[in-house]
């Protein structure tokens, strides 16, 4: 009866030394430490990509508008985790024999998951970015045009900037669904932090404290990501015509 009453104090009592101190707040650093740089490597990748997938989608070649449609229904038709799975299990198999060697010498689950989550989010973002685009008046075009700028200079001095602006919010969106994805990438053995918190968990039996660390890390840079995009609206307003 005794060592019953102690174990369910053991397991009531929220140890908040484990997550500022030890091993375990090692762990659990190092893993959310992990998942930020995730963050970071794919918003690289996602947003120069989205941004010439949207170009592609309002291209007048036929073949280009082809190519950028192709790519977002195809993968905002398959969920994230088939992405991350198709990226560690499939993609390395396709590569040349020396490729493949020196990926998975490697941080192959790392390097798997930053292009998953990248292309994945890439779709998304490029029809934000292009309905940006479209949302800039006509009459911006036609200006820039009757100063004798081409349709190059038009987009990139003129139009993108705008679009740009316009796209901060629903781009704010898309960080933040791409920074709670990075949790997905636990499913290919990826150190980021969910993974980390399973290892502390699983060594520790203290499941509270370690998926509280989680939330609360989750939430503090959810919060941090739309009080940065708040700041840049305020700071950066929309000006069109």
């Amino acid at each position: 009866m005794c060592s019953v009453t102690l174990h369910r104090e053991f397991m009531t009592t929220f140890d908040i030394q484990m997550l500022l101190t030890g091993q375990y707040h090692e762990l659990l650093v190092a893993g959310l430490k992990m998942s930020l740089q995730y963050l970071l490597y794919a918003f690289v990748i996602a947003l120069p990509l989205s941004l010439v997938v949207a170009l592609c989608r309002l291209s007048p070649f036929k073949v280009l508008n082809w190519m950028g449609a192709t790519y977002v229904e195809v993968v905002r038709s398959i969920p994230l985790l088939a992405h991350m799975l198709f990226w560690y299990f499939g993609v390395p198999e396709l590569l040349p024999e020396s490729l493949k060697e020196a990926l998975y010498n490697g941080p192959v689950e790392s390097i798997c998951a930053v292009l998953a989550l990248a292309v994945y989010t890439a779709a998304y973002m490029a029809e934000d970015i292009r309905s940006g685009i479209r949302a800039v008046p006509t009459v911006q075009t036609e200006a820039a045009r009757a100063l004798g700028l081409g349709y190059g200079s038009t987009m990139r001095l003129v139009i993108l900037p705008q679009a740009l602006r316009l796209t901060v919010p629903p781009l704010i969106s898309q960080t933040l669904n791409m920074w709670k994805g990075t949790s997905v990438a636990t499913v290919i053995g990826a150190s980021e932090m969910m993974y980390q918190v399973g290892q502390v968990e699983s060594q520790s039996f203290r499941s509270f404290e370690a998926f509280a660390f989680a939330s609360v890390a989750y939430l503090a840079v959810s919060l941090l990501i739309t009080l940065t995009a708040s700041w840049f609206q305020h700071r950066y307003p929309v000006r069109t015509m």
